[in-house]
């Protein structure tokens, strides 16, 4: 039964996306709830964690390594071309590409948990780009649209420990010490993690509600283009450059999902709200379309991790 709910993932995403589209009140009182709910599900994640996944990941860094290249190489430069191929308005294109230049956002936690992907991985690739971003996230949004943005990332990197470190690290105690109960329930887990970010979408979709009135077709299709061209160039480059699949649908999801929430932030504070549609749309599309890819993903990932595991 939980795993035909499970199946559905993305069906569930899109009525209630619809749902808080046509009823934003119903959402949008939720706001709060957003980072607990986060939070909530990066401590289950934790609880099918342990130490040894970790020490893999640290131990082979070359997946992290193009993963963090591609994030501030390749989704910048993406941004870039769309923008100028189709012709965006310059607040539009400004906008568009501040999110290229932005780090990985912590929904791609998520959605590689729901996947069966590496999340140990992508946890690594957040921070690893998040701390990046203190120095690229300026200097490539100097590059790309001779703007000089000021970010102050220590909040930041405070919120993404409380958000993601803290709850997994609790998470993988309870693990370790509590294998043969954690077991007993695991089962549950995605269950509850689908419920959880199918509701922070919903009320994401609420809160935007008014942006996406305003958003037009162009700007639909540009965001749409930004993050399926990164999801698909990085799982591309990542094959080619022999990652194991699991591994590259990790940084595929890590590349292709940004921190539309900086994102918004920095395009108000030094654009113009203007300029802050596509990461608002960006927030709402990457999050539908990486339910839908988690769910095709993961009817194959045991497949894959059985190979992965005899490499």
């Amino acid at each position: 039964m939980l795993n035909r709910f499970n199946s559905l993932f993305p069906l569930w995403a899109v009525l209630l996306s619809l749902l808080a589209y046509f009823l934003p009140d119903t959402f949008s009182g939720f706001s709060a709830a957003i980072i607990p709910l986060l939070s909530m599900i990066m401590f289950f994640m934790g609880l099918t964690l342990t130490t040894s996944d970790f020490k893999r990941v640290l131990i082979a860094p070359k997946p992290i390594a193009i993963g963090v290249f591609l994030q501030f190489l390749m989704m910048p430069l993406l941004a870039f071309l769309i923008s100028m191929i189709m012709g965006l308005p310059d607040q539009i294109a400004a906008g568009l590409i501040l999110v290229g230049c932005c780090a990985g956002g912590t929904a791609s936690n998520v959605i590689c948990y729901l996947a069966k992907a590496n999340v140990a991985l992508s946890i690594t690739m957040t921070m690893i780009s998040t701390l990046l971003g203190v120095v690229f996230t300026p200097l490539l949004c100097w590059l790309y649209i001779s703007e000089s943005i000021d970010i102050e990332y220590l909040p930041i990197l405070i919120s993404i420990f409380k958000m993601v470190i803290a709850p997994v690290l609790a998470g993988v105690f309870l693990n370790h010490f509590f294998h043969r109960f954690i077991q007993r329930i695991e089962g549950a887990l995605p269950t509850l993690s689908i419920l959880s970010i199918v509701f922070i979408i919903a009320i994401i979709v609420a809160l935007n509600q008014q942006a996406l009135v305003q958003v037009g077709a162009l700007i639909f299709v540009a965001v749409a283009l930004h993050n399926g061209l990164g999801m698909l160039g990085a799982y591309a480059i990542s094959r080619f450059l022999k990652v194991s699949v699991i591994d590259s649908r990790t940084i595929a999801i890590e590349v292709g999902m940004q921190n539309s929430g900086l994102g918004v932030g920095l395009a108000l504070q030094y654009l113009s709200p203007i300029a802050a549609l596509p990461a608002a749309l960006f927030s709402i599309w990457h999050n539908v379309v990486g339910s839908a890819v988690a769910s095709y993903w993961k009817t194959t990932a045991d497949k894959y991790s059985e190979d992965t595991a005899r490499l």
